[in-house]
């Protein structure tokens, strides 16, 4: 369990804090440009690290990955001062497409993240070989997370279009905040019972 956690943990270190730092911290001194592509190089050498270990790709890294050079690409695209604002908002959206559009494949993404965060554990496949009900969990927690992604995006491109943007600045991560907090509390709530229904207890 403690080798469990602490592989979860260092996982969202490398994926999810150190690219926010770099970010952060070459910001103040170079363009919106190069502070992303430096930060993009973090889970990608993660990816390249798993890949070569485990002869595996890493679906979590890659996923982090490709949201990062969707955000070099929006900032690329440059444009007004609104679509500047919504550049979050248009690659979350893009983000929900990639997890609804995983369901049509043989394993949806959030069955890849559970993977990497327990060390690829074999027992997995082995449930999803042989339980249906299994199959549908993950793939409903896809579906809930690619739907909440592209409802925070469609809410802010509404917003962004209705209010100021004074206005549109001091609300907007409001609702960004409610609908991933809400996901991830329901997420988590989901898992739980399965894990009592699992348990008897």
């Amino acid at each position: 369990m403690n080798k469990s956690r602490n592989e979860i943990i260092f996982t969202l270190i490398i994926n999810l804090v150190l690219p926010y730092l770099a970010y952060r911290l070459l910001i103040p001194h170079t363009s919106s440009l190069i502070a992303l592509s430096i930060a993009a190089l973090v889970p990608l050498c993660d990816s390249i690290y798993s890949l070569i270990r485990t002869r595996k790709a890493d679906a979590f890294s890659g996923f982090i990955f490709l949201g990062l050079i969707l955000s070099v690409v929006a900032v690329l695209l440059g444009g007004d001062e609104r679509f500047i604002l919504l550049r979050e908002s248009y690659v979350t959206g893009i983000m929900g497409v990639v997890f609804l559009g995983s369901l049509f494949f043989s394993r949806p993404l959030i069955y890849y993240f559970a993977e990497r965060f327990t060390g690829h554990n074999p027992q997995m496949n082995d449930k999803w070989e042989k339980l249906p009900r299994y199959r549908f969990n993950f793939r409903l927690i896809t579906a809930v997370w690619g739907l909440s992604l592209l409802l925070e995006a469609f809410i802010k491109v509404v917003l962004v279009y209705s209010l100021s943007i004074p206005t549109f600045l001091a609300v907007s991560s409001f609702f960004t905040y409610v609908i991933i907090g809400l996901t991830i509390w329901w997420n988590i709530g989901f898992i739980k019972r399965i894990k009592r229904q699992t348990t008897g207890r």
